[in-house]
């Protein structure tokens, strides 16, 4: 899909996705313009994604994932007092990596969306790794 095709779309809403975390606002997370600062965005996903790896990484045992791409599109503000709805959903899978799909929600607003590339790695080499069988059936039972 294109960026203009994206743009046209219809924003994501929470029940678009299958795994949800919130994540309270913290002061320190705004800039001086008075809004969540974009940098912050990319703790909320990160918070997201490691949220639902934690049983995967229990099937690969001595791997862990890496990020390999994030791509955040940012339709609007979050603010401070109040909590992001940190929505996430596996969307495929690779030889050894997954794509996983992101939306920030604050009060029902679809603050951002986002696509993150993760790679499977041994903890040892820190080289990509296949993922196993047993992986595969778990993302294919929560994708």
């Amino acid at each position: 899909m294109s960026r203009a095709e994206s743009s046209r779309a219809a924003p994501p809403r929470p029940e678009d996705f299958r795994f949800r975390a919130s994540e309270k606002i913290r002061y320190a997370d705004q800039d001086p313009q008075g809004h969540v600062n974009n940098v912050v965005f990319a703790t909320y996903l990160e918070i997201g994604r490691t949220s639902i790896l934690p049983p995967l990484l229990e099937i690969e045992e001595g791997a862990a994932f890496v990020v390999a791409r994030l791509a955040i599109d940012y339709l609007t503000e979050l603010a401070f007092p109040g909590e992001v709805l940190i929505c996430t959903r596996l969307v495929s899978a690779g030889r050894t990596s997954l794509n996983i799909e992101q939306a920030l929600f604050q009060s029902g607003h679809c603050a951002a969306t986002a696509l993150s590339v993760v790679v499977l790695v041994e903890r040892a080499s820190r080289r990509p790794r296949s993922l196993s069988q047993a992986g595969r059936e778990w993302i294919s039972a929560r994708s």
